[in-house]
């Protein structure tokens, strides 16, 4: 069987997936990868006569139903499709099963899941990676335009705009809890945008990529943050040869979700890296806790993520040994734009590329 590969692109309307879906078969085909694309399907619905704002709920409902099954089909048919190719496959859905989520309640989900012989966990660990791309609404709010896509009803106006941004956030609360999700900002130049989507799937596929610092802030909490996911990560480093870094990590979420990912990074050539993740059942994240390196402590840290004007960030909040230190760290950003700081963080440094606090190092013992 070939190695295969299956991702989501998703994100917020006017985000840019119909033109990262070109460019992702153009660049993985030249790289001898066979790369299957699973269509919308709420759009072949739209466009077949289906209207998600129907005032008749029972219609809506079975609209939303048959949505679920046909996303599953259609999967499940070019996976079989997949397995049979002599080259490597890489599975690109445009949205995912998650993102139907987004346009009901929990209590029509859990029904509709229910009925389908599933459930959210279950769906979320059908694909190996979900790459958000932020809605322009949000940050880039210049270049949102409905013009693209004869099925989207949120206008170009202050309205539209901000149930484009609401929209945004409850798709990415849909995924949370996929250890590889990623959320790809917006950017002055949108090439960059695209630049990041291609990495991130090289990531995913296994690929040298080359070593990026995320820029890191030494920062105070002054006001009230926005809606943020939170969620609780305890970080472990094994015992690992010359040249890798293996991090065991559990992270936890409110509603009781737990994900345990076991991270590797080896370095391949002067800065280049294989970075690979893969999750792990509980019984083998404690049996892996054996091989602790004994000369580092497990971190312990609150993070709380949160998209603001187009930018995503990450508060980690440390505890234990570290207690006291708050990092802020952008995720995404070009070395040629600007932070857009949130006006409740006051920055008392930048620590970007400072080495004392890459968390492998937080982590020894003192």
């Amino acid at each position: 069987m070939p190695n295969i590969k299956k991702i989501v692109l998703t994100g917020g309307p006017c985000a840019g997936k119909t033109t990262a879906l070109v460019r992702v078969v153009d660049h993985f085909s030249s790289l001898g990868f066979k790369v299957f694309t699973v269509p919308e399907v709420p759009t072949l619905y739209s466009l077949g006569g289906w209207n998600f704002l129907t005032p008749n709920r029972q219609l809506y409902y079975e609209g939303e139903r048959a949505i679920l099954d046909s996303q599953l089909s259609l999967e499940n048919n070019f996976m079989r499709m997949a397995e049979v190719c002599r080259k490597p496959v890489l599975i690109v859905c445009d949205r995912g099963t998650m993102d139907i989520s987004a346009y009901m309640t929990p209590e029509m989900w859990n029904d509709i899941t229910s009925r389908a012989g599933t459930s959210s966990n279950e769906l979320r660990e059908r694909y190996d990676a979900v790459l958000h791309l932020v809605s322009a609404a949000d940050g880039a709010e210049q270049y949102y335009t409905t013009a693209t896509n004869s099925t989207r009803y949120e206008k170009a106006d202050e309205e539209g705009l901000r149930i484009a941004r609401e929209l945004d956030k409850k798709v990415i609360k849909a995924w949370t809890g996929h250890p590889h999700l990623r959320v790809i900002n917006n950017h002055d130049d949108f090439d960059q945008k695209m630049l990041r989507v291609i990495r991130e799937i090289s990531s995913v596929l296994g690929l040298p990529q080359p070593v990026t610092e995320e820029r890191k802030y030494i920062v105070e909490i002054t006001g009230t943050l926005p809606e943020t996911i939170d969620s609780d990560i305890l970080q472990t480093y094994l015992v690992s040869e010359p040249g890798s870094e293996i991090r065991l990590r559990r992270r936890s979420w409110s509603s009781g979700k737990v994900v345990n990912t076991h991270n590797t990074k080896k370095r391949t050539a002067p800065g280049e890296q294989i970075e690979t993740d893969r999750q792990v059942e509980n019984a083998l994240y404690e049996s892996m806790l054996q091989q602790a390196d004994p000369y580092r402590c497990t971190i312990s840290k609150h993070r709380q993520s949160f998209i603001w004007r187009g930018q995503y960030f990450e508060l980690d909040t440390y505890d234990g040994p570290l207690k006291g230190l708050t990092i802020l760290e952008t995720k995404g950003i070009a070395d040629v734009e600007s932070v857009n700081f949130p006006p409740f963080i006051r920055v008392i440094r930048e620590i970007t590329g400072d080495k004392a606090y890459y968390n492998y190092n937080l982590a020894l013992r003192r």
